[in-house]
């Protein structure tokens, strides 16, 4: 059976599978529409949530991240796991003790003001329509590539699917869709993973072959890239830092708490029925994700080195490889590398007319290598490689079977829809839930709300479908913003609510605007998006990163401080929140029957 004819029947039962999970599983209430019912199991919310986490930027971008950067991409890692953990201790156990549906409903509550709960839902939109651009975009990558359909297609198709599960099955029919879309993502990216290594290393264990040694010599597969990437001119794979390191810090922070105050999220711990159950669901999210999280440093190092190994036959020989003989004939070269061409995402411009692809780093300032680039004849990098392909063209460039190829289709799909499956969600109960019946129509029937719900999901996903057709300007990095505006807003808001009991609501209102409008006036201005009539576009602050050297992807955590400072400030000038208000705080942070030690 040949590869196409594979993909076409692997991805087509992935999603009969995703369908009909929907049908059985359709929302009857809000309850179920919201929180399915509240009723899921631990472990199955924890499959669940770590197939909402990992979107297509941690299945499709971050080993190729990780590939391009070398160890700096590690911020990803360490900023998405982190965040996580930060969720699950300190934020999701008192969320779900306080019993709302929606983030914007506990703000709401919490701060006693449908000014807040609107502010909230402001920011929550923003943060997660920005969110879904890079959703869309890769189900745009993952169909173009692997169905043979235009990129804008793909869109209209991967609506069609999240419409058809999201609508009709809300929470409920979003959550077990999900289990069987972290089954079919996990596969995907660790099957690969263990062929790859096979190869390379000789262990079954990616992680493992990591630190191993590369097969047919004595160097181990790290120091062996590290050789490679360094003699093309790259960095050094195992020490490459991009950028400053207070700008790492940063990016890695804002990746931090921005992961805590995305809702879509924080949603999922409500669907469990007890306060421990969001606990444990938890614990078994971190253990799924895990998995993923721990392959990916693996399948980053292989693939740069599969690559290489490709397009320059020395690499794996150990000989020149500047000499004529060993760059790779264009006219000869794989099929992946023709199947990707045609997508855009990989493109070669043959600079010195000899027909051979010249794939190294003519921008390095190693003088060696530049000299014995211009002795071999070379006129300048020919080959273009968007990172967004390592992990969806590893199996190819590695010659696996294609079963192999299309399971990472299939996977590479599910990352995407189940995170904005989850997104949907968390826009369409801000909506309904929030908006229409929290603050302009409270007597609304149940039947009503749910309608409302749907149509709000409709609404929105024609919307993140408009988006993912046409992506704004500063479409580049969408994710690391969508992480940056919840930290900037949200993230300060939900942790002063729990753990401060004397915030209040002018405090938390003034917070989060001022975070949220300094992140994104730093991110516009940054994109050149200010434009004065008579002048063009406008400088205001002064060069790119021109904040210590902060990118405007890490600026959500300095908007965070900002968050904080400006709350506090105006939380001193104005009036304490209600004992009641207090009280309630109080009772959500203090365990059920703790009280003060007696001696008797």
């Amino acid at each position: 059976m040949d590869l196409q004819t594979t993909i076409y029947i692997v991805v087509g039962l992935s999603f009969a599978l995703y369908i009909g999970i929907a049908i059985w599983a359709r929302a009857g209430s809000t309850s179920e529409f919201y929180v399915a019912g509240g009723g899921v199991h631990p472990v199955t919310n924890g499959m669940a949530t770590a197939a909402d986490w990992m979107s297509a930027a941690s299945f499709i971008s971050m080993a190729g991240l990780i590939a391009n950067m070398g160890y700096g991409g590690g911020l990803f890692l360490m900023g998405w796991t982190g965040g996580y953990v930060l969720l699950a201790m300190l934020l999701a156990p008192y969320l779900r003790k306080f019993g709302k549906f929606t983030v914007p409903q506990f703000i709401g509550d919490r701060f006693y003001s449908k000014s807040a709960s609107t502010v909230a839902v402001v920011c929550l939109l923003v943060a997660s329509l920005t969110y879904i651009i890079g959703q869309m975009t890769g189900v745009g990558v993952a169909f173009s590539r692997f169905l043979g359909v235009s990129s804008e297609m793909g869109i209209y198709i991967g609506m069609a699917i999240v419409f058809a599960y999201a609508v009709f099955g809300g929470m409920k029919g979003i959550t077990y869709t999900q289990v069987a879309q972290y089954v079919v993502l996990i596969l995907a990216y660790t099957v690969p993973a263990i062929f790859i290594s096979l190869q390379l290393t000789g262990n079954p264990i990616p992680q493992l072959g990591l630190g191993g040694d590369y097969k047919g010599t004595d160097m181990t597969l790290l120091a062996k890239l590290d050789q490679v990437v360094t003699d093309l001119g790259f960095g050094q794979y195992t020490t490459s830092v991009p950028g400053s390191k207070l700008n790492m810090f940063m990016y890695t922070l804002s990746l931090m708490i921005g992961t805590a105050g995305l809702p879509h999220v924080i949603m999922r711990f409500f669907t469990v029925p007890k306060v421990k159950d969001a606990r444990s669901s938890a614990g078994w999210a971190l253990v799924f994700i895990a998995i993923l999280y721990t392959t990916a440093p693996a399948v980053a190092a292989m693939a740069k080195l599969n690559l290489h190994s490709t397009v320059n036959a020395e690499v794996k020989g150990g000989g020149d490889i500047f000499a004529p003989e060993a760059a790779l004939v264009y006219e000869q070269r794989p099929d992946w590398m023709k199947r990707w061409e045609t997508t855009g995402l990989l493109k070669f411009e043959d600079k010195n007319g000899d027909g051979r692809i010249q794939y190294y780093n003519d921008k390095t300032k190693n003088a060696d290598v530049l000299a014995k680039a211009e002795a071999a004849g070379w006129k300048g990098n020919e080959l273009t490689v968007n990172p967004d392909i390592m992990v969806m063209a590893n199996p190819e460039i590695a010659l696996l079977p294609n079963w192999v190829i299309a399971l990472v289709a299939a996977g590479g799909l599910a990352a995407a829809l189940s995170t904005a499956a989850g997104l949907l969600m968390a826009i369409s109960s801000a909506v309904s839930h929030d908006l229409i019946k929290g603050v302009f129509n409270p007597s609304i029937s149940e039947k009503n709300e749910l309608l409302a719900g749907k149509i709000a999901m409709a609404i929105a996903i024609v919307v993140a479908g408009w988006l993912g057709l046409n992506p704004p300007g500063f479409a580049a990095g969408t994710v690391a913003l969508a992480f940056g505006i919840a930290a900037s807003s949200l993230f300060p808001a939900i942790m002063m609510g729990i753990f401060s009991k004397k915030m209040n609501r002018e405090g938390a209102i003034a917070g989060m605007l001022a975070g949220l409008f300094v992140t994104l006036f730093y991110v516009f201005a940054h994109k050149g998006l200010f434009f004065i009539k008579g002048t063009g576009y406008v400088d205001l602050i002064g060069g790119p990163n021109s904040f210590f050297g902060i990118t405007p992807e890490a600026f959500g955590a300095v908007g965070a401080g900002v968050n904080f400072i400006v709350a506090f400030i105006v939380d001193k000038l104005t009036k304490e929140p209600p004992a009641h208000i207090q009280d309630m705080v109080e009772s959500v942070r203090v365990p059920r029957g703790a009280g003060s030690a007696h001696a008797h």
